[in-house]
């Protein structure tokens, strides 16, 4: 599973940073294009940078479906739990396998659906080709308009994200069953910043905690706060 989880966030990061730096490539070239820079404008002009809108939308999808994996892994998907923890134990338990059961069925479909569609949108053309298969009377599938590329390339993001999407989910149900615990990030938390002390009167972990863990509470040992429910 390791190497699965560098995959996957290496992935995510790559698509991230390349993204990144490619809208910045373009628009600085946009910018520095209309500036009448004698043999710079010229060469500017002559590189075509028309490609690196589609490219990077292209990646944000990709990015996007991989990174909602990731976030079923990592516990970072926003959730209204407000009801589940006002259950029993066994009670919140039974719908919280329920949930994750529900989100692994769906991603299920949508990855087999997915990727039906991109079987009939030119990949079974481009694998029979590839093999040397027969491929009379198949359907070649479209280009994307500004790269050219296949768009089944581009559309295998849905059932290969969705997949393992699908497998995140199933991960954590057989994880939860077993141990009891769900994958938690701390919305509030920000890498490179010590954590707060809970035992310092007057810090957020306080303040915006109750007995219950569902409502907020203003810290009443702090200056100048009241205790408000």
């Amino acid at each position: 599973m390791r190497v699965l989880d560098h995959l996957e966030e290496g992935l995510i990061a790559f698509l991230i940073g390349a993204a990144t730096l490619i809208i910045f490539a373009a628009v600085l070239h946009r910018y520095l294009s209309g500036l009448a820079i004698p043999g710079v404008q010229t060469w500017l002009l002559s590189l075509n940078f028309g490609w690196s809108q589609e490219l990077c939308i292209i990646m944000f999808v990709w990015m996007a479906k991989f990174g909602a994996a990731y976030g079923v892994r990592t516990g970072i998907h926003v959730g209204v739990d407000v009801l589940i923890n006002r259950l029993s134990s066994a009670v919140r338990n039974k719908f919280i396998v329920l949930g994750l059961l529900s989100g692994a069925l769906f991603t299920g479909v949508i990855a087999t659906l997915g990727g039906a569609f991109v079987w009939e949108n030119g990949a079974h053309y481009a694998i029979y080709k590839a093999v040397g298969l027969s491929i009379d009377g198949m359907f070649e599938g479209p280009t994307t308009p500004d790269l050219e590329w296949p768009t089944w390339i581009v559309y295998s993001a849905i059932p290969l994200g969705s997949s393992l999407m699908c497998f995140r989910f199933l991960q954590v149900t057989v994880s939860f069953l077993r141990t009891g615990d769900l994958p938690h990030h701390d919305h509030g938390h920000v890498d490179g910043l010590d954590a707060e002390d809970p035992a310092v009167p007057g810090q957020l972990d306080q303040v915006f905690r109750m007995d219950d863990d569902l409502h907020p509470k203003v810290d009443d040992t702090a200056p100048g706060r009241k205790e408000t429910r």
